[in-house]
């Protein structure tokens, strides 16, 4: 998978520390944290987002409307998973089997999708 250009190319806002519940990130461009989300923490970037960490709480990259927006993480778990205006959240009792494999969240055929992450080539 390719990152495009255009989202590759905005800002990175880099956070160096886990985010709690009540903390949000708003970013014009790309967001990386360097921690947790933990569950009642949000981000929210135009671009795309890399948690370095446990992904736990509500995520929304290409927040303007770019399905070309990915979300990644060490651990992909999130309340709500947002890309552009598609809206996702785990099943009900749903209980995630812990593999530890980065995954990345992304759009195809006009929904969302998530696999295990490749680096880019």
């Amino acid at each position: 998978m390719e990152w495009p250009d255009r989202l590759t190319n905005l800002p990175t806002t880099m956070v160096n520390h886990t985010l709690r519940s009540g903390q949000s990130i708003n970013s014009d461009g790309n967001v990386v944290v360097l921690g947790d989300v933990n569950p009642g923490a949000e981000v929210a970037a135009v671009g795309h987002i890399v948690v370095m960490g446990t992904l736990r709480g509500v995520v929304h990259a290409g927040s303007t409307g770019n399905e070309d927006a990915t979300i990644t993480a060490l651990e992909l778990i999130p309340t709500q998973l947002r890309i552009a205006t598609h809206i996702t959240r785990p099943p009900d009792g749903c209980s995630k089997d812990r593999s530890y494999r980065p995954e990345t969240a992304r759009i195809k055929d006009d929904e969302v999708i998530i696999e295990e992450y490749n680096t880019p080539k």
